[in-house]
């Protein structure tokens, strides 16, 4: 299994025509055939010191591997990249993290 978990930190004072746009494009990523299993989310309400939340938007996507991984990300995915070309001047900040088991 590899799992890809991207955190978002979108710009300050977004119009709500931007957030949806934003949303309408992290979402179409769920779409891209290599994902077995994703999810978009925001931070729960969960607050402990040791928990960060920062973080505007979360995408977890899980693959069977790294090919479904590599076949997700752009230029390949014709998604991934519409998504990157449109909504990348919405966010000051990207993070992620990658595992495989």
């Amino acid at each position: 299994m590899f799992v890809h978990h991207v955190f978002f930190w979108l710009k300050p004072d977004l119009s709500e025509a931007d957030i949806q746009q934003f949303e309408t494009g992290v979402r179409s990523l769920l779409t891209i055939p290599s994902v077995k299993f994703g999810d978009v989310g925001k931070p729960a309400s969960t607050d402990r010191p040791i928990i960060e939340r920062s973080y505007s938007y979360s995408l977890l996507t899980v693959f069977d591997n790294k090919e479904g991984h590599d076949a997700y990300q752009p230029p390949t995915s014709e998604v991934h990249q519409r998504f990157v070309d449109e909504c990348q001047h919405l966010w000051d900040r990207v993070l992620i993290y990658d595992s495989e088991s």
